[in-house]
């Protein structure tokens, strides 16, 4: 059952996110959950169904992101290095900004039940093959060159994904400087011309 979009349902998946991130999804009850609302837990079962149920939601909520600003990116322009350019772009800047969500995304993969978890990768595998589509095209009009267009995608995938793990808003690095290095770390590394 998915919980209404109200400001109570997005507090309940903040905190359940903090909670996945910090306890980890198993260690993490309802009633944790609930306290951190201010909500005992029993009376949490009137706002979402299960745990499971808020994992699903921040795991399909983050992939269908993920999705939407790849999509976003590429929409307005045909230039292969632009594409690719606007792309790792979003990649890397959803990743600075939401990595709580891409940490529990990686690590609790695991804790999904089916059919949900299945869903999920389908979701990753789209985001995967939108990378790889632009590499093709690239590699296609003489603009990249890689033997391999699914594992440079894999590269450029892990390249936002590290950014989850040591970003900071406060750090040495300000957002526009990790995205502007990335991306030109990414086109180098597809031998872009």
């Amino acid at each position: 059952m998915t919980m209404p979009d109200t400001a109570r349902a997005t507090e309940i998946r903040a905190a359940a996110l903090e909670l996945f991130t910090r306890l980890g999804y198993e260690a993490a009850t309802m009633a944790d959950i609930g306290a951190a609302v201010g909500i005992r837990g029993p009376s949490l079962y009137k706002h979402v169904a299960s745990k499971q149920d808020l994992l699903v939601q921040i795991m399909t909520g983050t992939m269908d992101a993920l999705l939407d600003v790849h999509r976003a990116a590429v929409a307005t322009t045909t230039d292969p290095v632009e594409r690719l350019r606007r792309a790792v772009d979003a990649h890397i800047r959803y990743h600075a900004r939401h990595r709580l969500e891409a940490f529990v995304g990686n690590r609790e993969l695991r804790s999904l039940l089916e059919p949900h978890r299945a869903a999920v990768l389908a979701r990753r595998a789209e985001y995967e093959a939108g990378f790889r589509a632009l590499i093709r095209e690239g590699v296609e009009a003489g603009r990249f060159s890689v033997t391999s267009p699914r594992l440079a995608s894999y590269a450029l995938l892990d390249l936002g994904m590290g950014v989850a793990v040591w970003f900071r808003e406060d750090g040495e690095l300000s957002e526009n400087e990790v995205a502007w290095q990335y991306t030109e770390f990414a086109l180098r590394l597809l031998g872009a011309s």
